[in-house]
């Protein structure tokens, strides 16, 4: 699957609710959501309009490692 252009960091802290992440804090322009899914994950995503392509990929992929799956799987559950 190809990773979406245009996906703003809210709307990526709002899909990661899908898979029990929740925002503990706010820092600025990052947002810090974290899970207790699999074991505590926190992963920080910018609060930016759109975010930069390689910066979601990063983020998807580290995600996606975490929950045991590959990254086109995640991106088809997320619905981004």
């Amino acid at each position: 699957m190809k990773t979406p252009r245009d996906v703003s960091g809210g709307d990526l802290a709002k899909a990661l609710r899908a898979l029990g992440y929740e925002k503990v804090r706010q820092d600025g322009s990052h947002i810090r959501p974290t899970t207790n899914v699999d074991g505590q994950f926190h992963i920080t995503v910018p609060n930016h309009d759109t975010i930069k392509v390689g910066t979601l990929r990063s983020i998807i992929k580290l995600v996606a490692e975490h929950h045991n799956s590959t990254p086109d799987e995640l991106l088809d559950q997320l619905e981004l």
